[in-house]
């Protein structure tokens, strides 16, 4: 069955009537209304990016205006020839959206570091060092007198011609960020924006990807700007108003995360109201955090909340998870050799508490190794030093013969490392399919150029991995969910989902955090039959666990930690007659 995800369906009507009323706009020869369509049409050019960032990253970038002003500029400056000979208006504008594509890396490098407003902060302070450096280099760009703007040649000199000029522009936009919004690069950023953790563990490289996304959407806000200096005819410094800056971010806001035709009927709006409604201007700011409040209110989602129709609809009340493992063999591979994982020696202290004290431990393929012991004993301590989230302060952890560098959590993947999380991280706003797709992250060979272009690599990539996903949701009983978004599933189902997500990685060690946390007894019952298979199909798994009698029933051996130290390993049955475990663990 043919992928067709749901960023993209979502509004795929709405993006056809759009685009035909936006090609039959001119029959309506209303220069006026031309005026406000190339309008909204330059706007949702750096908008479309801007998503990319804000919407689907969740990155508070407020002023996204500089970016556009810096392409305005470099258009203008280059077409009047105040500096260099004079350039052709297309040269220009491909010029300004390199530069608008460099200084995107620039003001989302903070990113990398900085959260929510703080990097907010800086994003509205580099907005105003731009206008500064506009005003005061009154030799290049005119000072508060301003610099013409590039007339394009024949047939986009005219007002319709200019309109679908920036017309087709924006259909290509959309056509490009929508491409991403349903490829593996798309599910990386909504990863790092709702579930970072698990993303990370998926092999979700956030600071490869963020700076990918950085120069695409500061390429289109430096295009933007090219062709706004061309409508405005002349620019000045007021012309990059923080008014602007503030429409472009709430038009995502309103739009709805994660949403194309959210946000693009956004812009529109916010586009379009103050031209009809033009004693109002001087209102502007307040009207825009009225309808804000008013969307956060009546539809935190957004428009795009309003266009799901399909993830209203009521589910079936009482559901069965009904795992089939006889699919494992499929999607894990037939035949593996997978090496074993040990910890050597792990030690790891949070200021004066020794979390970890001298830990050894083996994990075999095809077998299941339980970790108990009481609450803070350091299970969940060691499964996180495994994944690289805590660097020990010494010790090793190997793969085979290989030691697996500290930290870089991101990179455990490409080790067929995978976990799950003691309270499940999923995407809620996110299919439970694409929730899955999510793991396979990794396996993509399509760069983001392709992704971007729609080409047979990342084609190829995306049949691939939803077929993958489809077998991984059907090994763990979840197939009947598919496209059922993560936040309306049970807390059981989101157990099974983690694991399906676990194991699109195809991995050689599974680490699993209480799996069985809130499940009833059929559904642990069943759980142990799945770890049990996946065990049996090569994986070494490492199963922390309080459920006793789950660990006993399906672990070939177990080990049982107090204080950080290892009170006791063995089999389950030399576990359960040893006399400390029983007094310090499982009582009598």
């Amino acid at each position: 069955m043919k992928a067709r995800p749901l960023a993209w369906l979502e509004g795929k009507r709405t993006f056809i009537l759009l685009a035909l009323a936006g090609a039959a706009l001119p029959l309506m020869d209303d220069s006026y209304i031309g005026l406000i369509a190339t309008r909204a049409c330059i706007y949702w050019i750096l908008v479309a990016g801007l998503n990319l960032v804000v919407g689907f990253a969740g990155q508070i970038a407020i002023g996204w205006v500089a970016l556009l002003t810096l392409g305005a500029y470099t258009t203008a400056v280059l077409t009047a020839g105040t500096v260099l000979p004079v350039v052709h208006p297309f040269l220009a504008l491909a010029i300004s959206g390199a530069a608008g594509a460099m200084f995107g890396v620039v003001v989302g490098l903070p990113a990398l570091r900085l959260r929510t407003f703080y990097f907010a902060m800086t994003t509205l302070g580099f907005a105003t060092i731009v206008t500064q450096v506009a005003l005061a280099w009154k030799g290049v760009t005119g000072g508060g007198i301003g610099v013409p703007g590039p007339v394009f040649p024949a047939p986009f000199d005219s007002g319709w011609g200019f309109y679908y000029f920036c017309f087709a522009l924006a259909v290509v936009s959309t056509w490009m960020t929508a491409n991403i919004a349903v490829s593996r690069f798309g599910r990386g950023l909504v990863a790092i924006r709702d579930a970072e953790v698990a993303g990370e563990a998926s092999g979700v490289s956030k600071r490869s990807l963020l700076t990918t996304v950085f120069l695409f959407s500061g390429a289109l806000a430096g295009v933007a700007g090219g062709l706004f200096a061309s409508l405005q005819s002349y620019i000045t410094p007021d012309a990059f108003t923080f008014d602007l800056s503030i429409l472009f971010f709430i038009a995502i806001l309103i739009g709805g995360r994660g949403s194309i035709v959210g946000p693009l009927l956004g812009t529109i709006i916010l586009t379009v109201l103050p031209e009809f409604a033009a004693p109002l201007v001087a209102w502007s700011t307040f009207l825009y955090a009225a309808l804000l409040l008013a969307i956060v209110l009546a539809m935190p989602g957004g428009i795009a909340d309003l266009l799901d129709v399909k993830n209203r609809r009521p589910l079936e009340r009482h559901r069965e998870i009904v795992p089939r493992p006889e699919i494992l063999p499929r999607l894990l591979g037939e035949e593996r050799e997978n090496e074993g994982l040990s910890l050597s020696n792990i030690t790891l202290s949070f200021g004066g508490v020794r979390a970890i004290a001298g830990l050894d431990l083996e994990i075999r393929p095809g077998e299941v190794h339980g970790l108990i012991g009481p609450n803070g004993s350091g299970k969940t301590t060691t499964l996180n030093v495994i994944s690289g989230y805590y660097a020990p302060q010494s010790g090793e952890v190997r793969l085979g013969k290989m030691a697996l560098p500290p930290g870089a959590p991101q990179r455990r993947a490409s080790f067929r490392i995978a976990r799950t999380f003691q309270t499940p991280r999923v995407i809620g706003a996110e299919s439970a399919l694409d929730n899955v797709k999510t793991g396979g992250m990794i396996d993509g060979r399509a760069s983001f150029a392709e992704s971007l272009l729609t080409l047979p690599r990342h084609r190829r990539d995306e049949a691939d991995l939803h077929e993958r996903a489809m077998r991984a949701l059907t090994a763990v009983g979840l197939e009947a969910l598919a496209d059922v978004r993560a936040d309306r599933l049970q807390h059981s189902e989101l157990r099974f989902l983690e694991i399906g997500r676990a194991l699109m990685l195809r991995p050689a060690c599974l680490l699993l955090d209480e799996p069985a946390a809130g499940l009833s007894a059929e559904e642990i019952r069943r759980l142990g039959t799945l770890i049990k298979a996946i065990s049996r199909a090569g994986t070494a798994v490492l199963l922390v666990e309080h459920h006793a009698d789950l660990i006993f029933d399906i672990c070939d051996r177990v080990t049982v930690l107090n204080l950080g130290k290892v009170l006791a390993a063995g089999t389950p049955a030399e576990i359960r007659s040893h006399r400390e475990v029983v007094s310090a663990y499982l009582g009598a």
